[in-house]
């Protein structure tokens, strides 16, 4: 088989890379991406082949709309004639309309019941995979017909951090061995789906640094050149990606403004807070439920080091982590099972 991954965004990597190499063993792989934050950092990492196709058009929506567009059309010349069998993405909102407009199945993953873009992904994906604590009557709402939705056990990091949990312990980071370790993920100020503020972390920094190790794990080139001012002098801002495993062994706290690296310090027991400026999606809430991590939108230097004092880090959540590998191969099945030579796909376009 032919299979097409779309990678649009660095966690996107993560999720996928076990897989693309297991089936690249068997089968032909196509990877398509486009230069956002750590997308090709990650992707040099793990070795993988890959096509540069289009780039982020950035925040303002009319940019968007029509980077959209243009983005459709390049991935449409570079791909119709490569006889893809079937298509598979996380939240790339381009992957379905371009599968349907070359003839192929394909597969749609987001864990976002918020996201825009799910209107036009879920009218031409073949298949839909959500969390099972997603929202249904909001994917649903979205187009998300009920025939072609599946929802997969646990959250989507429980898929690929059940077999990405080495590590080689020491950062380089030139971090003071008497202090504890804060890592903090400043907002997704590129997303489509985020309106909340910018720049909110300043003061608390100021605030705690030289009392812990602050290290910022940036999303782009934006928040580098900002948390290099020098107001904010002793801070760590990590230029080059850290593997969630190494993060693990030597985090203390994890401060997150929302997220896939948020969630996968809670899934792998560090204690987390959340300082998500909107409404939580769905496995967010689920994950404050269960007490995996905290959220809380404002958030000052005495609180942290109040919880901080008071937290301790657990083992990775071993029920997550199974759930993960069972929806591994969920998707593994669909792909090379339901979809093998795009046969059951071309059923399936019958439901629009």
């Amino acid at each position: 088989m032919k299979i097409w991954f779309d990678l649009t965004n660095s966690p996107h990597v993560n999720f996928f890379a076990s897989m693309i190499r297991e089936l690249s063993e068997s089968h032909e792989v196509v990877l398509t991406c486009r230069n956002l934050s750590n997308t090709i950092e990650l992707i040099n990492m793990n070795g993988f082949r890959y096509h540069v196709i289009g780039k982020h058009y950035g925040k303002n929506k009319f940019n968007k709309m029509a980077g959209f567009i243009i983005r459709v059309w390049q991935l449409y010349w570079f791909l119709k004639s490569k006889n893809i069998d079937v298509a598979i993405s996380h939240s790339s909102f381009y992957s379905p309309l371009v599968s349907r407009i070359i003839g192929c199945p394909s597969i749609y993953l987001n864990d976002n019941e918020h996201a825009a873009g799910n209107l036009i992904s879920f009218m031409f994906a073949d298949r839909i995979l959500v969390p099972e604590f997603v929202d249904m009557v909001k994917i649903i709402k979205k187009s998300g017909h009920p025939s072609k939705l599946i929802q997969y056990p646990g959250v989507k990091e429980g898929v690929y951090l059940c077999r990405q949990l080495n590590y080689s312990g020491v950062l380089g980071l030139g971090m003071k061995q008497h202090l504890k370790t804060i890592f903090i993920r400043p907002e997704p100020w590129m997303a489509e789906y985020y309106h909340g503020k910018c720049n909110f972390f300043d003061t608390l920094l100021t605030d705690l640094v030289g009392k812990f190790n602050i290290v910022i794990l940036p999303r782009g080139k934006q928040h580098i050149q900002h948390y290099r001012q020098k107001k904010f002098e002793g801070v760590v801002v990590a230029e080059k990606t850290i593997r969630m495993g190494d993060i693990m062994n030597n985090c203390d706290l994890f401060i997150g403004a929302g997220g896939t690296m948020t969630r996968e310090a809670a899934v792998l027991g560090i204690p987390t807070i959340s300082t998500y400026q909107q409404s939580l999606l769905g496995v967010d809430k689920f994950l404050v439920s269960k007490g995996y991590m905290i959220h809380r939108k404002q958030l000052d230097a005495a609180f942290v080091i109040c919880f901080i004092d008071q937290q301790e880090k657990r083992i990775p959540d071993e029920e997550l982590l199974k759930k993960g590998n069972q929806t591994y191969e969920l998707i593994k099945g669909l792909l090379l099972n339901e979809f093998r030579n795009g046969k059951n796909g071309k059923i399936l376009k019958s439901v629009l």
